[in-house]
């Protein structure tokens, strides 16, 4: 019965993918032959994207840029569509020293980012508009740009183009076909646009390219990233405890992220009880009908602890005072790079 569905509804998506590819394929032929313009700011641009929905490791590249431009005395910020913000517009959300605004008129992910670096950041759908006030605003000689890879309108110092590794192991699947009946934003064609590819393995072994993507990337520089988990932090006192510290503890799991399978492995490789989950669609909008219900299995289970994502604490913050009496922890993760003193250059070097 499934099969019988699932056969109908690519039926119905078919036609639809193909007229999305039409309509991506002439946007993006109108800018190559110069019909529309990019618009150039008074900062160098450094933009981070996929050519795939969800899950590739864009905002842990973000704050892993932001931080390297940091460290290296240049004024940096971040500028984000702010997806699934309830606001409109230009918004500046952080002056670098704090937090201007809530969440939910931000956007989950560049709260996130603009907390761990601590530099101005803001949201606009215009990222031209968006980039030029963040700059007469706050001074950055730099703006790293969240999900723009497929946003043209701005012109780009250097493109990083982001792949999840488990992704492209999935050659000829139907995840590899235009939306909305798979996944992809725009073909494999559009890599030719990138100067940099990263390919995220997160938590798991390398694997070997297949040799059509290889041929794809021939002319790139190709970087692989990976995740490692420092621990676990209390986001009462904010004290950071090793994963060892939670081995075979019952934990209720909550998060809503896109493929959360890296999320979930790296608790399970550590031997910590998962079996008590509770899994939301990405960028979930917690209200207090789900902080009940996070509640009401926390206590049903007799779970020890609450263990999340930092992406979901920034948006379950919110309710610190309905879940004060539950410890939550989220698993802090870092982005590291293969070579990483190239990959470092190749973003320093765009501006010196």
């Amino acid at each position: 019965m499934r099969k019988k569905y699932f056969k109908y509804l690519l039926i119905i998506l078919s036609p639809v993918a193909v007229l999305y590819s039409v309509i991506v394929n002439l946007r993006n032929s109108l800018f190559d032959k110069g019909f529309f313009t990019q618009k150039r700011v008074d900062a160098k641009i450094i933009s981070v994207g996929n050519i795939v929905v969800g899950g590739s490791g864009k905002t842990p590249t973000v704050v892993y840029i932001t931080k390297l431009l940091k460290r290296h005395n240049i004024n940096v910020g971040i500028l984000s569509r702010g997806y699934g913000r309830s606001s409109k517009g230009y918004k500046l959300i952080s002056d670098g020293n704090k937090l201007l605004l809530p969440v939910e008129e931000s956007g989950d992910e560049i709260v996130l980012a603009a907390e761990e670096c601590k530099v101005p950041a803001a949201v606009s759908e215009k990222r031209a508009v968006g980039a030029e006030r963040l700059i007469s605003s706050q001074d950055v000689d730099a703006i790293v740009l969240d999900d723009a890879f497929q946003h043209r309108w701005i012109a780009r110092d250097l493109d990083i183009l982001i792949f999840d590794q488990r992704f492209l192991m999935k050659k000829n699947s139907i995840e590899q076909q235009p939306l909305p009946l798979g996944r992809m934003r725009e073909s494999f064609s559009a890599i030719e646009r990138a100067d940099i590819i990263l390919i995220n393995r997160k938590f798991t072994e390398k694997r070997e390219l297949p040799k059509s993507y290889k041929k794809l990337m021939r002319d790139k520089k190709v970087f692989y990233g990976y995740y490692k988990s420092s621990g676990l932090i209390d986001v009462k006192n904010e004290q950071l405890y090793s994963l060892e510290e939670f081995k075979g503890q019952k934990s209720l799991v909550v998060c809503g992220i896109a493929r959360p399978f890296s999320f979930l492995k790296v608790l399970e490789d550590n031997e910590i009880d998962i079996s008590n989950k509770m899994v939301f669609k990405d960028h979930k909008e917690y209200d207090e009908k789900e902080i009940h219900l996070i509640r009401k299995k926390f206590y049903d289970t007799n779970s020890y602890s609450v263990v999340t994502t930092q992406k979901d604490f920034v948006k379950l913050k919110v309710f610190a005072k309905e879940l004060d009496d539950i410890d939550i922890y989220y698993l802090k993760i870092d982005l590291h790079i293969e070579n990483e003193n190239d990959f470092d250059q190749n973003i320093l070097s765009i501006i010196n």
